[in-house]
């Protein structure tokens, strides 16, 4: 199964100087041009500590000069990798436009009020999944998760406030290398990437106002 890429040039004349608006571009062209199914979906890639890899779909849920955000559950097998590991890595795979970018940092758990007031924007049904669902881990059925959802919902019915869980969160992803990748025909692709002059992000610091050179990669 082979598909040649037909699409604009790409060079490093088009890139904005900070790789955030450069991801503020292309992202607003995605969702603007209604091509994609929830174009926020990302797959994000975490490893134990002694390297063993898991990835997973997530919907990004905000972005800006201080990295990308994402909430899960604190105890699932994200959760408890990138407390133990956080280096991460994240894919947003934009496919109908020959176009993908790939990140590369470091994540931290947000404040408990900025996940707070981020719960309360979650429809009833998702707030009340948050508690019901036990991420990650082993269950009986369905019906035994169905039952934790309507004893949830019995106990918070529609307009109750429902707190959010403390073993629910956000984490930040503080970028380190930023990778925009366009196909082209005869994989002569584009891939242009940002690296931070000042190290990984490992520390857990944020992106705003690092500083970035630009690499061109071979496709």
């Amino acid at each position: 199964m082979r598909e040649q890429y037909r699409s604009e040039s790409f060079s490093e004349d088009d890139l904005a100087a900070d790789p955030m608006e450069q991801f503020a571009r292309w992202f607003r062209q995605i969702a603007a041009g209604g091509m994609l199914h929830e174009p926020n979906a990302m797959v994000v890639s975490t490893a134990t500590p002694d390297g063993v890899p898991s990835s997973r779909t997530v919907l990004l849920k905000m972005y800006d000069e201080r990295g990308f955000v994402f909430f899960t559950n604190y105890e699932s097998r994200k959760g408890r990798e990138l407390a133990a590991n956080p280096r991460v890595s994240l894919l947003f795979p934009w496919h109908p436009l020959a176009r993908q970018v790939i990140v590369t940092g470091s994540a931290a758990r947000v404040g408990r009020e900025e996940t707070a007031a981020y719960f309360r924007t979650r429809p009833h049904g998702s707030q009340l999944g948050a508690w019901a669902s036990d991420q990650s881990s082993v269950i009986g059925s369905r019906e035994e998760l169905v039952r934790r959802y309507e004893e949830l919902s019995a106990r918070y019915p529609e307009g109750e406030r429902i707190p959010a869980p403390p073993h629910w969160g956000g984490f930040r992803v503080v970028p380190a290398t930023i990778e925009f990748w366009q196909g082209h025909e005869n994989r002569l692709h584009d891939r242009l990437r940002y690296v931070r002059e000042d190290g990984a992000a490992g520390d857990g610091e944020t992106g705003s106002g690092a500083a970035w050179r630009v690499e061109r990669l071979c496709p």
